[in-house]
């Protein structure tokens, strides 16, 4: 698809739309609440709940479980088994339907995204990641796909593990060329969304960001950084919060000399490609893809010489949109799924610390 998408479908364009949209949000945020509560509680509780889950998309080394009882027991209760004081914090909370194909065609199906941090103290290993008496800020991004009838059916869940190692004194990959550590709550905005938001709003923020992602940031011509037009949809002072071993970017300049141009040396050829999600709710943009980018590792990256090998990255991204342009970016980017592509486990050296 060349530069400049074609306009968005926009679903919230007659008033029985409208309602039908946002009741089917607003019941299954509830039932997101939900879960996720269980599943922080008391895993195996959640398992009534995921009666209908096919696919679930996890942060390596969990990788996909395709049935209730091994995202309980490969995920959420090795997790909550060794950070018993677990608790969740959210800063943004999302509903919407999804517009995610790069035709303009819109697939239709119902989310709910969430993002914030773990906080607790571990007292077991577990993933790999050995015990220190740090207290610990995890960051995690859930995705939730529903049914018509309001079940779960897919989800994506990424948690920083990379970060998680760098608050330990363990760290996994070079120091970040970004801020550490830094993944706040929107800026004088509640990223919390429980009332349905502005149908206007929504479709101009569904509009930026399918310009942004199918427009934009698909049309690097492989040598100059400007080909991508970032400053169109970029803020000057926009706050990017990127991954564990990237870091924060707090300015567009900052974004460009930190991030884009060590990726685009490393991934030149990469595209948007299978986005599972892409939807908005009021100024909120979230999108989701366990391969969502797709490309070769063509350059050398954090320390990591090329491999020529092909990667898949699997991605969560919330962007807050002031105006006509995103002023905040919060992403992930599951780092030790990607170099494992690369041929590195990132995760490898520290087994020695957890024995």
């Amino acid at each position: 698809m060349p530069p400049g998408c074609a306009s968005p479908r926009i679903f919230l364009d007659r008033d029985r739309d409208t309602d039908r949209v946002g009741d089917t949000n607003q019941r299954n945020k509830q039932t997101a609440l939900t879960l996720w509560a269980a599943l922080d509680r008391d895993p195996g509780a959640a398992l009534p709940m995921l009666s209908e889950l096919r696919h679930w998309q996890g942060p390596e080394p969990v990788g996909v479980q395709t049935c209730p009882e091994s995202v309980v027991a490969q995920m959420f209760a090795p997790l909550r088994a060794a950070i018993p004081d677990l608790k969740r914090q959210m800063h943004i909370f999302v509903a919407g339907q999804s517009d995610a194909l790069n035709e303009g065609d819109a697939d239709g199906a119902h989310w709910v995204a969430g993002t914030g941090y773990y906080t607790g103290l571990a007292v077991a290993e577990v993933f790999g990641i050995p015990v220190t008496d740090a207290d610990l800020r995890i960051r995690w991004g859930d995705f939730l796909r529903f049914d018509a009838a309001g079940r779960v059916t897919h989800a994506q869940t990424i948690w920083d593990l990379v970060d998680w190692c760098d608050q330990i004194g363990h760290p996994v990959l070079p120091r970040p060329r970004g801020a550490m550590h830094v993944y706040p709550a929107p800026t004088g905005f509640d990223g919390i969304l429980r009332a349905p938001q502005d149908t206007q709003e929504t479709a101009e923020t569904l509009q930026l960001g399918r310009a942004f992602i199918f427009g934009g940031l698909n049309s690097f011509d492989e040598s100059d950084l400007s080909s991508m037009g970032m400053a169109q949809f970029f803020h000057p002072n926009v706050k990017w919060y990127g991954p564990g071993g990237i870091g924060a970017c707090l300015s567009l300049a900052e974004f460009e000399t930190f991030h884009q141009k060590p990726w685009l040396t490393a991934f030149p050829d990469r595209k948007v490609m299978h986005l599972e999600s892409l939807f908005a709710e009021g100024r909120i943009l979230a999108a989701s893809g366990p391969m969502g980018v797709i490309g070769h590792h063509s350059g050398p990256y954090l320390g990591h010489a090329a491999t020529g090998a092909p990667i898949e990255v699997s991605g969560l991204d919330f962007w807050l949109r002031d105006g006509g342009q995103f002023t905040e970016n919060w992403v992930f980017v599951d780092m030790i799924h990607l170099f494992k592509q690369m041929g590195v486990d990132l995760l490898g050296p520290l087994k020695r610390h957890a024995a």
